[in-house]
């Protein structure tokens, strides 16, 4: 697996002002941290680190070029304005070959469920254990067909070999109901119904 390389210079500035003086400039603050090692106070590059999201998603593992020294890391998290959307901050975790880390994987779902009925999404990301150097892009979860009534739960997703489920294997991910009337249905019915009282 080729990882990207993402420049990582330290930061000798903190604080709210600081970050705000980072973003500004066209970076994002982020800390290094895992292993036993003291968090490194780093900032990349904005549009660098999102074309890299972009093409890889959203666990990608990047080569931190950190002052000249490189160091395998995961993106564990990342922190949004609300509003904006705008990338504040971003946790990112060191892994070795070989280590398996807990991530939430994005569900996929693919198909059309049968005729009369509708599918509800209720979980779009599913907790698993994988090795840190492959982890999937993401799970695919099939709803050709599926009637009324059908769910699929977290034990029901097929997993790439070395990856455990982490979440609760009856955790309730898509489920399949009844199709409800539409809207013009039911006005049609309660302007029937008024002028059957109407008559009465």
């Amino acid at each position: 697996m080729v990882q990207k390389t993402l420049a990582a210079p330290t930061r000798t500035e903190f604080g709210k002002g600081a970050a705000r003086r980072t973003r500004r400039a066209g970076n994002i603050p982020a800390v290094v941290y895992g292993h036993g090692a003291d968090p490194i106070h780093v900032a990349v590059d904005n549009l660098n680190f999102l074309s890299i999201v972009r093409e890889e998603g959203v666990n990608a593992v990047i080569a931190l070029d950190i002052d000249g020294k490189k160091t395998t890391a995961l993106v564990k998290s990342i922190t949004q304005n609300p509003l904006t959307r705008e990338i504040e901050h971003i946790d990112f975790l060191i892994v070795k070959k070989g280590e398996k880390v807990e991530v939430e994987v994005p569900l996929l779902v693919e198909g059309e469920v049968a005729p009369g009925a509708t599918l509800l999404v209720g979980i779009d990301v599913l907790k698993v254990n994988a090795d840190a150097l492959n982890i999937p892009e993401d799970l695919v979860i099939s709803v050709e067909g599926l009637e009324a009534g059908s769910a699929i739960t977290a034990a029901d997703v097929k997993l790439p070999e070395d990856v455990e489920l982490v979440d609760d294997p009856e955790l309730l991910l898509v489920s399949v109901t009844f199709e409800e009337e539409s809207d013009t249905e039911s006005t049609a019915a309660e302007e029937a119904d008024g002028e059957a009282a109407a008559e009465e």
